[in-house]
């Protein structure tokens, strides 16, 4: 970049972008040499750190569809990595449970997958790593309140819509056709 360069928004996302897609290829294959794909690598990884959980406080934890969590739990119940349990707490509930093996392989594969990446961030020093921590929180603290904002308008937009539509559908029951 020449000195004279000016570092825009859209230049700054562009470089935000290319550097999350190729760290998270690096994370993953990082992941895959363990023999997980991320799904199971993300679950196990929150019933490490998190202890035992439901499989919706998993999926909040690793931001996944239910649907992905469910068969990722599943899978690792296969492998016997993990165990669900009735809830103490709740009785409809089910939490999720990391085995002894599931326990060995997790905290295995995690070490490793963190070696990895403090390799890769090697190349940034301890004050940078600080700088860009702060900044990327920041902006994305910002970020999610601005898509907080947007969807309670959205909301807002989509429940006027229906209130007009059935104002509409009451008054004119041919309108649609």
């Amino acid at each position: 970049m020449k000195k004279n360069d000016r570092i825009t928004a859209p230049r700054l996302w562009l470089v935000i972008m290319r550097s999350h897609r190729a760290l998270t290829l690096l994370a993953e294959a990082s992941i895959t040499k363990a023999g997980l794909c991320l799904t199971d690598f993300a679950a196990l990884e929150a019933l490490l750190h998190k202890g035992p959980l439901t499989i919706s406080e998993i999926q909040n934890k690793v931001l996944l569809a239910s649907g992905s969590m469910t068969a990722a739990v599943d899978r690792l119940e296969k492998l016997g990595l993990v165990v669900r349990k009735s809830s103490p707490s709740d009785r409809r509930a089910r939490v999720v449970e990391l085995t002894p093996q599931g326990k060995r392989l997790a905290a295995s594969c995690f070490a490793q997958h963190a070696k990895d990446l403090e390799a890769l961030m090697s190349v940034l020093s301890k004050k940078e790593r600080g700088q860009l921590y702060r900044s990327l929180k920041r902006l994305g603290l910002l970020a999610a309140q601005q898509l907080d904002v947007k969807k309670k308008s959205s909301r807002a937009l989509r429940s006027e819509l229906q209130n007009e539509y059935g104002q509409r559908h009451t008054r004119n029951t041919n309108w649609h056709r």
